[in-house]
Order: C-alpha cells, then sequence, then structure tokens
C-alpha cells in the first residue's frame, strides 16, 4: 500500500484525513504547500466541528514515542519517483513507520511498557544500492523494478539515496551512453551492463567529522554479462571503469569514486551477483568507522544499508553487554557486531559463526584495525548454525543473533527454547560437551578448520557454561514476532527491553532488538508489570487499522 496525498473536492486527503486548505491557491500549488508548509489545522474526514466540540486530548499511552494524528508535512518523502517506484512504500511521517502501533502493541503485551524507536536519519540514509540497468545506450534506465514486474524504473533523483550515489549513477550513465556500453536485455539474456552496486563509506578522516558524511565516497561494482574478465566485451569492460575513475576519481575537484570492481554473471535467473569478482581501479580496501571500530566490507560481503542507524543501534546493544563476558555472534557476517563487543565491552571471548565463506577475509582486515589493547580471545567460523547449534552456544554468557528476514532457523530456535534442558545434561555428565581434542563431529571440524582464532594472552579456557542473555536483532517483524513467542511460551525467558530503529525509512522494514534473559520474571517485575497493564485499562487507547505491504527488496 502506498501512503500518499490527492486532491479531491477542494480539499487534500492523506492517510485517510482531510485537510482544508484556505489558502486560495492552484491545485498544482496545493500540492506543493502540502509537501513544504506546516498544516495549522486539520480534521478526520467529516464536516468540520466547532470549537467548543473538539475533543479533549487522550494521554498518551506510551510517552517515550512522540505520537501525532495528523500527517507531518515536515517529515515527507517528497520524491518525484514516488508513484512508480517500488523503493517506498509511505510518503508521509516517514519518523513514524505504519507498523509501529502495532510493534509498540506487542511489546507492551509482553510486559515492555519502554520501547523505544529512534527515526534515525530520514533522507539520504542509504550508502548501498543494487541497482538494475536497462533501457539502451542512448537512453540507459538505472532503478527499481516497478511492483511486480520486470520493467526497471529510472530513479535519478531518489531522496533515499545518499547523495553521491545519485551523482554515480548519473556518471555511470554517461560513461554508458559514451562508450555505447548495452545495458543487459532480459527477455534476449544479451548486452553487457546487468546491475550496478553501489556502495558509499563515509570513514574520510582527513576531513572534520561533521563534514564525512556529505562526502562520501562510492565503491562501484558493475555486474558484467560475461563469464570472466576474458569475454570479447572486457575491452568495454576495461573502458567503462576507466571512465569512471577518469571522471570521478582523486585528480577531479569533486573525489566521488571509491574503487570500481567488476561481478561477471551469466545467469538467467534472478541472482545478481556471480561468483568470480575482480577489481579494477582504486583503493582496495573499504572502510567505514561503526559500533565504536574500523570495519573492512569487500563489495561481496554483506553491508548494512544505513549506516548512521546502524551504528545507533550498535551502540545502544552495547550497553545489554556488561564487561568482560563471553560472546557467541550467530549469522555474524564479517563479524562487526561480535568484533565492536570485543572492543567496546572488554569481553572475555567472542566467536562469531557465519555460513557466508566471503565473509572471512573482511573479517581479518577488520581484526587486524583493532585496539592492540583488546585482551580478548576472538574467532570467526565458516559454518552453518543450523547444524548442532548447541556446539556454538556452549560457553558464551552472552548471545547474539541477527538472522534474516526467515527468521532463527527452526533446529536453534529449539535449542534456545531447551536450554535449561542441556545445561541440566551437562551438569549431570562431565562428558556431556566434548573438550576440542576429543571433538569428531565432521561439521564442527572442517568449522574449524575454515576458522580464524586470534588468541587471548589471560583468558581462561572456554568454560561449558550456556548463554544467560539473548540479544535478538531483527530485520523481519512477523518471523521475530513467531520467535520471540517460542522463545518465551517454555518460560525459559523473559523479555527484558526492546528498542526499534528506523533503518528504512518510507518502506515498512524496520529493525529493532530485543534483550531477552533467562528465565521467567521475579516476582518484583511480575507485579510492576501487573501495575503498569493496571493503569493501561484506564487510558483511552486509539487503535488505527493499518494495511501492510512488503516493499521491493531488490535494493538490500
Amino acid at each position: 500500500m502506498k501512503t500518499s496525498a490527492v486532491l479531491q473536492n477542494g480539499a487534500l486527503w492523506a492517510e485517510g484525513y482531510e485537510i482544508f486548505v484556505r489558502l486560495s491557491i492552484p491545485a498544482k500549488a496545493i500540492r506543493h504547500a502540502m509537501l513544504t508548509l506546516s498544516i495549522l489545522s486539520a480534521q478526520p474526514s467529516a464536516p468540520p466541528l466547532p470549537t467548543s466540540s473538539l475533543p479533549i486530548p487522550k494521554p498518551n499511552p506510551y510517552p517515550n514515542l512522540s505520537i501525532s494524528l495528523l500527517p507531518s508535512v515536515t517529515c515527507a518523502l517528497q520524491c518525484q519517483h514516488f508513484q512508480s517506484c517500488s523503493g517506498c512504500t509511505q510518503e508521509l511521517n516517514l519518523h513514524r513507520p505504519i507498523i509501529l502501533d502495532e510493534v509498540t502493541e506487542f511489546f507492551n503485551g509482553l510486559g515492555v511498557s519502554d520501547f523505544t524507536f529512534d527515526s534515525c536519519r530520514l533522507w539520504e540514509w542509504r550508502c548501498r544500492a543494487k541497482l538494475a540497468v536497462r533501457g539502451s545506450s542512448i537512453s540507459p534506465l538505472i532503478g527499481l523494478y516497478q511492483e511486480n514486474s520486470h520493467n526497471v524504473v529510472d530513479i535519478p533523483h531518489c531522496k533515499a539515496h545518499h547523495p553521491s550515489i545519485n551523482a554515480a549513477v548519473e556518471l555511470l550513465k554517461q560513461g554508458i551512453t559514451d562508450l555505447k556500453v548495452e545495458p543487459y536485455d532480459e527477455d534476449k539474456g544479451t548486452g553487457e551492463l546487468r546491475y550496478v552496486q553501489m556502495a558509499v563509506t563515509t570513514n574520510n578522516t582527513s576531513l572534520p567529522a561533521s563534514q564525512r558524511y556529505r562526502n562520501g565516497k562510492v565503491q562501484v561494482t558493475l555486474v558484467w554479462n560475461s563469464r570472466n574478465e576474458n569475454s570479447p566485451s572486457s575491452a568495454k569492460l576495461n573502458a567503462l571503469g576507466n571512465f569512471l575513475w577518469r571522471n570521478g576519481g582523486p585528480r577531479n575537484n569533486v573525489h566521488l569514486i571509491h574503487s570500481v570492481w567488476a561481478n561477471f554473471q551469466t545467469s538467467t535467473n534472478n541472482i545478481i551477483f556471480g561468483n568470480r569478482w575482480r577489481h579494477l581501479l582504486g583503493e582496495l580496501d573499504f572502510w567505514e568507522h561503526v559500533g565504536g571500530i574500523d570495519v573492512a566490507l569487500a563489495p561481496s560481503s554483506f553491508g548494512q544499508a544505513n549506516t548512521r542507524a546502524f551504528d545507533s543501534l550498535l551502540h545502544k546493544l552495547q550497553k545489554y553487554v556488561p564487561n568482560g563476558k563471553a560472546v557467541a555472534d550467530l549469522y555474524a557476517g564479517a563479524g562487526v557486531i561480535g568484533l565492536s563487543l570485543a572492543a567496546t565491552r572488554k569481553c572475555r571471548s567472542v566467536k562469531c559463526i557465519e555460513i557466508n565463506k566471503e565473509a572471512k577475509l573482511s573479517f581479518e582486515k577488520t581484526v587486524g584495525r583493532l585496539p592492540k589493547s583488546i585482551n580478548s580471545t576472538i574467532s570467526w567460523h565458516h559454518a552453518d548454525t543450523s547444524i548442532e547449534p548447541l556446539s556454538w552456544l556452549v560457553g558464551s554468557d552472552v548471545v547474539v543473533v541477527d538472522p534474516p528476514r526467515k527468521g532463527l532457523d527452526p533446529s536453534l530456535l529449539d535449542a534456545l527454547r531447551t536450554i535449561s534442558l542441556a545445561e541440566k545434561r551437562a551438569m549431570s555428565t562431565e562428558r556431556s560437551f566434548p573438550k576440542v581434542k576429543n571433538e569428531k563431529r565432521p561439521w564442527i571440524l572442517r568449522a574449524k578448520e575454515a576458522s580464524v582464532q586470534i588468541e587471548s594472552t589471560t583468558s581462561p579456557e572456554e568454560g561449558q557454561s550456556l548463554p544467560k542473555t539473548l540479544i535478538y536483532i531483527s530485520c523481519g517483524w512477523e518471523s521475530f514476532k513467531e520467535d520471540c513467542k517460542s522463545l518465551l511460551s517454555r518460560k525459559e525467558w523473559h523479555l527484558d527491553k526492546a528498542h526499534g530503529f528506523n533503518l528504512f525509512p518510507g518502506t515498512q522494514r524496520h529493525r529493532g532488538f530485543g534483550c531477552v534473559q533467562k528465565g521467567p520474571r521475579s516476582r518484583s517485575e511480575e507485579k510492576e508489570v501487573r501495575k503498569e497493564e493496571e493503569e493501561a485499562l484506564v487510558r483511552n487507547i486509539g487503535v488505527i487499522d493499518v494495511a501492510l505491504e512488503l516493499n521491493n527488496d531488490q535494493r538490500d
């Protein structure tokens, strides 16, 4: 569902509200005023009430959230591509996603009445985008698929993109036209340039901190329609890379291009990247500073699209990990979360488990830049957490999970739900968890062979304890709800805190994390929750019906 404003019978309608504009101006100007001026009076779609009949404002049931019934003009998307582009589905109130009421109610029902939501940066937030390249060399289209189709919508002025991405897209179009590069034709399987990935680094320490974000540089990955760099069209690929570097590299007035990479893909399916990568020009290493550490990200690595919001999430998360604890980071990617905890919380040990082997190199480079003062046992393992998940939980005090949108693997969810049973078995026999030297399970041995290990000089050997704290970072609301209910159903865990972050403004996708503690709530906590629930019964809570629609996932 797209949320937008329309003009009807002399009034503006937006999100179910009729906005009466008293100025005598043309309709086109009214539309513009809707996006740029503050609305002084707005009422639900009904005849205006006399001033004396206006309802008395109800108390806000969620004091930590800023609740407003009126669309906020100052938080409108104001993007000319909104009607045709599938990337954004909410045009107004970017600071307050439609789903926020449901999220707040859910956590309130689980005893978390102090749920907080960080609206984060609302425009120019996207620092990583995968865009389709279609059209012709004379008139290239670079953007997203139109909803429910494979027709590409050109989005040169996207308000979600970091300005450097839009500038790099414009430069790439110029290169396509000048060099007669043929965009990919899906129906025929012909053409040369299929997709482009733009990733912005804002980690330029030569600039004052206040100027670094605005002056971000772009790592450009050209997805080329060939098996490798020896194809007949490779000369044109190199020419396009040279064009970008010559016109956007360090010798220009504006240093826009960080580096140029090539990826080779000939598959006819919807998978964007192939398995072969090649560095063409510019800096080899791509660095970003998040969570208190410098992070290396290869173009093949998963990276967060909203760098600033993810940094905020990491700083909030760090507060829930006590100093000196052992941490297991599952679905770890390049280990950004685990390594940030090692640096900021002086963890005794951190082990990162990730199924994508491409993340290993980025992890190693990031470890190389960690402060020398860190004295922690740090490891990265190429492994599938769904196979014998309990083996990765052993020896940790805190487990952090950051699963894909589908949520936790069923085997891991079951291991967490029944963790007390495993703990009892471990206490009844010393051989419940064999030591490393006796390990014979092939999947564990393979993971250790493909691992990276940095030993602490003082940390004791890993124990046999199981985690008492679970931090769940969610990017799929529906799957998180099911996982959360399942974890709490056996009273093995109780939900302690929950925080939301607006990582994808203008969409119905938002990230957050819940801090879950082992065991049921204490009696004092239960009394406090019951007291809050009783108080909530006498409050007047307005419920707004919402319809949700998944947005195009191409860019992430």
